[in-house]
């Protein structure tokens, strides 16, 4: 039963995890807008989904728990900072080099934000449709 409830919860748990690291990826950008030479990245979302959830199925290659009872469950995680980022390529150059467009990380920071939240709206929503399943009547 556990093992079912995992699977179905893996997919929205690796989202919302690769959508935190997107955040902070973007926020870091912003955050050095003003810095010679800084290079804008992001990562390709739809790309690291696929990957994550495909470890999530194997649960191997992740963060492994110390159990301190034989009766305890394994626990697995990805390991954070693991992301393929991709530089991006500035649609006008600047002369010191820094390849943050301020307009589009905020257009993208806003969207990430909207995005995890919408994540963690449907997340909620099944687990209180899952706790209403198993509660009696």
């Amino acid at each position: 039963m556990i093992d079912q409830l995992e699977a179905a919860f893996n997919y929205h748990q690796q989202a919302l995890g690769l959508r935190q690291e997107r955040h902070k990826v973007l926020a870091s950008n912003i955050a050095n807008a003003d810095t010679p030479n800084y290079k804008a990245r992001d990562m390709d979302f739809a790309g690291e989904l696929k990957k994550a959830v495909a470890q999530g199925e194997r649960n191997a290659g992740g963060l492994s728990l110390a159990r301190t009872s034989p009766r305890h469950l394994e626990g697995q995680g990805m390991p954070p900072g693991n992301r393929d980022l991709l530089y991006r390529v500035p649609d006008q150059p600047s002369l010191d080099g820094n390849t943050v467009d301020m307009d589009r990380e905020r257009t993208a920071f806003a969207d990430n934000a909207v995005r995890y939240q919408a994540a963690l709206t449907l997340m909620n929503r099944r687990i209180q449709g899952l706790k209403g399943a198993m509660q009696p009547e």
